[in-house]
């Protein structure tokens, strides 16, 4: 039985991580500061520390006897990272690399870094490879950036084994409904919900590749195990992409509301269009994402019902 630590346990996509290991027998710790994480997410009897990943001696203690490192905390705010460049960097950098010596120092297995499809920045070629120049146009898209050449770094210094999983646009249960930071399906949804009218940012027809959380959890923990795979950087998204405008018709459609989108301007460093091209992941991981779009809304409309009632 493997020990695997999850950062950012407590939060949206790290809280989905935990609950999978468990199901299947794995032994899980997790790390979090509870900045956006929630207490209510981490099933009872997993070992929780609480702390910065960037504090002096947190990534340390949490590292003890782990097999693997899921790394899924950070900031995962474009706007926020242009508001507060600074506090960004210090979570999603100072706190990888803290990580990163710890693993290192601990004889982890393996680190799994979540990365993000916002490195690849505004070019227009689609889908996006794993071999295309990065291009991040935001504070938050070098963060993560930085985070994976510091992963891949320590592959080929010291022998730490690291993959990078791009997330291409992740939705589902548990993703914040009630901060401005939020993804925007959970924007929606919760604007629908409440018979008010969904805010676009731009003219709508911006497309991106929305992924279901579960297919992401696949994507990590094959990332986790899977030979041959280390130093690499893998997407792990769907393959396919979805405007605006058809995002918010889907949510209309399963919530029977003809509630209008309201439209503000495009929002600084929002990219254009952003789909993935999976090859990578199905040819090294073995990875085929398993639960379509519209499935994956129904289940998050259906989880946001909940918290209305």
């Amino acid at each position: 039985m493997s020990l695997y630590l999850v950062t950012g346990g407590a939060g949206f996509i790290g809280s989905h991580l935990v609950e999978a290991l468990l199901k299947r027998g794995d032994q899980v710790r997790v790390v979090d500061n509870f900045s956006t994480g929630k207490r209510e997410n981490v099933p009872a009897g997993v070992d929780v520390i609480e702390g910065d990943l960037a504090d002096d001696g947190v990534a340390v203690r949490a590292v003890v006897g782990c097999d693997y490192v899921l790394h899924q905390a950070a900031i995962p705010s474009v706007p926020r990272s242009v508001k507060d460049p600074l506090g960004t960097h210090r979570a999603n950098v100072d706190g990888t690399m803290q990580l990163l010596v710890a693993s290192r120092d601990a004889g982890v297995k393996r680190l799994v870094f979540a990365g993000s499809s916002s490195t690849y920045g505004n070019s227009a070629v689609l889908p996006k490879r794993e071999d295309m120049r990065p291009s991040p146009i935001t504070p938050y898209a070098l963060q993560k950036y930085i985070g994976e050449q510091y992963c891949q770094l320590f592959t080929s210094l010291y022998g730490l084994e690291t993959v990078t999983t791009r997330y291409f646009n992740v939705f589902g249960p548990r993703q914040a409904p009630d901060s401005p930071y939020s993804g925007v399906i959970s924007l929606f949804i919760k604007a629908l919900l409440a018979g008010q009218s969904p805010l676009i940012h731009g003219d709508g027809r911006q497309t991106r590749d929305f992924t279901y959380v579960a297919n992401v959890v696949d994507g990590v923990l094959r990332a986790a195990t899977a030979e041959g795979v280390s130093g690499e950087v893998i997407n792990v998204a769907t393959g396919g992409r979805i405007s605006l405008l058809e995002l918010v018709r889907a949510v209309q459609l399963i919530l029977g509301s003809d509630k209008a989108p309201t439209f503000d301007p495009p929002r600084e460093g929002d990219v254009k269009d952003s789909q993935a091209d999976i090859f990578k992941a199905r040819k090294m991981l073995g990875y085929d994402p398993s639960v379509p779009f519209e499935d994956g809304l129904r289940q998050t409309v259906a989880w946001f019902k909940t918290l209305s009632v």
